[in-house]
């Protein structure tokens, strides 16, 4: 008799919490490619239907890891979910000096974003995995922006923060009088107002990382590589002028990895 799924493999939780939603996959196990046997998402405001929905048949981990840029109330929302299922510790990232074969620069390492940090370790690492070291630019593209920087060794150089493409529009409407328009396309020369401003939105995303890719290769003489994630990263691609890898599961990826040290250790 063939023993259940949760017998045969250590079933390992990941979950990283944004600014509007939760998504999670459960591995087979905490090392990178390992076997997915299932993924989702939920908005914030309905978190607390997972026991009853989308977990309810999992099943049992036996590690969690997440990394969550929301407020502690939402953590422990996540946290009171799983304890209606399982009984499995939950454990966050908190970016830390070093982490993962990763060094961090920032002035103070432990105020870097979870979600920013686990993303550079999942990238630092997927790059690693193709061959010679090179500097690497990391994008996410969601709520906000960022852009990151690293060095062939593995050291975070520092990074930017800018509004996403909704912040933007929002801020445009509150404080210029009568601006209500939709969504409009991303063109080279917009003749109408919705038009320019998603292409100003989307142009000034672009720019940010044209500009820090400029400023890696100045910095470490060589031509980085780059690769963007983010629920909006698939907006950007025909505004890039810089070649760059789409890759989704970025966030998911580094938590891999940092599991996997993290037990190794």
């Amino acid at each position: 008799m063939r023993p259940p799924l949760h017998r045969c493999f250590s079933m390992f939780l990941a979950i990283d919490v944004g600014n509007t939603r939760l998504k999670w996959a459960l591995y087979a196990q905490a090392v990178p490619g390992a076997a997915l046997h299932g993924h989702g998402a939920e908005f914030l405001e309905n978190i607390d239907r997972l026991a009853d929905g989308d977990w309810a048949g999992l099943p049992p981990p036996t590690r969690m890891l997440g990394c969550a840029v929301a407020a502690d109330a939402v953590k422990r929302r996540v946290e009171t979910q799983m304890e209606e299922l399982w009984d499995v510790a939950p454990q966050w990232v908190h970016a830390s000096s070093a982490e993962a074969g990763l060094v961090n620069g920032y002035d103070h390492p432990t105020r870097l974003g979870a979600d920013r940090w686990v993303a550079m370790i999942g990238a630092w690492h997927r790059l690693r995995a193709r061959g010679p070291a090179r500097p690497l630019v990391v994008v996410m593209v969601g709520t906000a922006v960022t852009v990151e920087a690293i060095d062939a060794h593995g050291h975070f150089l520092g990074g930017l923060i800018l509004p996403g493409h909704g912040i933007m529009l929002r801020a445009l409407e509150s404080g210029t009088a009568g601006l209500h328009v939709p969504t409009g396309e991303v063109r080279e020369f917009p003749t109408n107002t919705s038009d320019a401003l998603t292409s100003g939105g989307t142009y000034a995303i672009a720019g940010a990382v044209e500009r820090m890719v400029q400023h890696v290769r100045r910095r470490c003489g060589a031509e980085p590589a780059c690769i963007m994630t983010g629920g909006a990263g698939w907006k950007m691609a025909p505004a890039m002028s810089v070649p760059f890898e789409l890759v989704d599961s970025l966030i998911f990826d580094g938590l891999l990895e940092i599991a996997r040290h993290r037990a190794a250790a």
